[in-house]
């Protein structure tokens, strides 16, 4: 072996201690190979024996370099839609944080079945203007096919100077596919807003859970105590950005004593538990928490607290399940990988991202589906489907403000299960 390819075979020597190589690669040798597949040795002797055939058989001589960056990818690639590996660019730039002036256009994404997802999107931003919906698949980012790069890639592509202009490719359930172009721009998440109902219950609609938002909706929260009520509803729906500290506050409010959520790291061992304060507990009354396909992370942080500290129901849609950690190892090369190193969790300790759909997020006590929100399906098909149907509207046939007007509001069900569970018109069921 030449002295290139051992010190390649060394870099990714790194590399394969953190995680078993990526099954593609497995079923090449599977026949031949007998090891456990969790076995690091086994795998690097496999990853060895490949890297070897490309040197020695391949047509052209191979660039190592983009070898190795592509290796590199793909073990990122077949951990989590978080973990990824960045070039020596990418680790400057992130390790500046500065976002050299970049600005984004108010959605928040995560990866499913590797395409780029659409967890939620902020009410009249750039994004909310274009047509974008919460539950999108986005197929392509100008030209650049979403499944054939990560999820650190796809937001850094979303990123763009101020009055630039992206297109984005989207397919969605019931609709055939559509190209959205979209102006980066700047946006404000609007700030929690409260409503006082018909029989003396207060509502929360929580917008994000992002720094210095608990305070303020704790502030809330006394006002409507101060007031007399006795019942709130805090309405989680479409809540993917915040902070796990924010999150604990929130549920800190309603919940004396007992965990609220945990940090767990390699074989679900604890690194940090956040217990209840008695002195922060503040409201006595029933709780209800509406939950949705777009509650993430610090949502979940509060919904979870709430149905395992028996303190109130969760009334709507089993959530998306995220909230987790990185930390960058930067690498001989100057490259790095951004690797998740614990995950969010209850107090119990499930963690919210999960192996699999019916494992991920927190699974309401009450389930109530909005007919408007699609089930997750597999991508794939709806892939396949793209081209079907072309009478079937597009994302940017969506009715105008004035259209909207004409047309009856859709009741809104799962806010009305949750009223009903306030004013003791319904009994709580579980969720099948």
């Amino acid at each position: 072996m030449t002295y290139r390819g051992k010190i390649l075979v060394a870099v990714l020597s790194a590399a394969i201690t953190f995680y078993a190589f990526f099954g593609i690669v497995l079923g090449w040798f599977s026949a031949g190979a007998q090891q456990p597949i969790n076995d690091p040795g086994a795998q690097m002797r496999i990853f060895e024996s490949v890297l070897q055939h490309i040197q020695n058989d391949y047509v052209d001589e191979p660039d190592l370099q983009k070898v190795r960056a592509g290796a590199l990818r793909g073990l990122a690639y077949g951990l989590d839609p978080y973990s990824s590996y960045l070039t020596a660019d990418q680790v400057k730039a992130f390790q500046n944080r500065s976002g050299n002036g970049k600005v984004g256009i108010g959605a928040t994404f995560s990866q499913f079945r590797s395409y780029l997802y659409v967890l939620s999107v902020v009410a009249n931003s750039p994004a909310d203007k274009a047509g974008l919906k919460a539950g999108d698949i986005i197929e392509y980012i100008d030209t650049r096919a979403t499944r054939d790069i990560s999820l650190y890639d796809a937001r850094q592509l979303i990123l763009g100077a101020p009055g630039s202009a992206l297109k984005l490719r989207v397919l969605r359930t019931n609709a055939k596919p559509a190209t959205l172009t979209v102006k980066r721009g700047s946006f404000e998440i609007p700030a929690a807003k409260v409503e006082i109902k018909k029989g003396g219950v207060g509502v929360i609609k929580v917008y994000s859970l992002d720094k210095g938002q608990a305070e303020k909706i704790r502030a809330q929260v006394q006002d409507l105590k101060a007031k007399g009520i006795g019942k709130i509803i805090l309405d989680l729906r479409n809540v993917a950005i915040g902070d796990i500290d924010e999150g604990v506050a929130v549920a800190n409010a309603f919940i004396k004593d007992g965990a609220i959520a945990q940090v767990i790291g390699r074989e679900n061992n604890s690194k940090e538990t956040f217990n209840a304060e008695p002195a922060k507990h503040i409201f006595d009354g029933e709780v209800v928490a509406i939950i949705d396909l777009g509650t993430a992370g610090a949502g979940e942080i509060i919904a979870a607290a709430i149905l395992e500290n028996k303190r109130g129901e969760v009334v709507g849609e089993r959530s998306f399940g995220a909230g987790t950690k990185q930390q960058l190892f930067t690498l001989r090369g100057g490259d790095g990988l951004l690797l998740t190193v614990a995950k969010w969790a209850s107090g119990s300790g499930k963690s919210f991202l999960g192996d699999k759909r019916s494992e991920s997020g927190v699974k309401p006590s009450v389930e109530v589906k909005r007919p408007e929100t699609p089930e997750p399906i597999e991508v794939a098909e709806l892939v396949e489907k793209k081209e079907e149907d072309p009478d079937q509207p597009t994302p940017a046939d969506r009715p105008s403000e004035a259209q909207k007007r004409q047309k009856p509001a859709r009741e809104d069900l799962q806010m009305k299960k949750a009223l009903e569970l306030m004013r003791g018109k319904a009994k709580a069921a579980g969720a099948e």
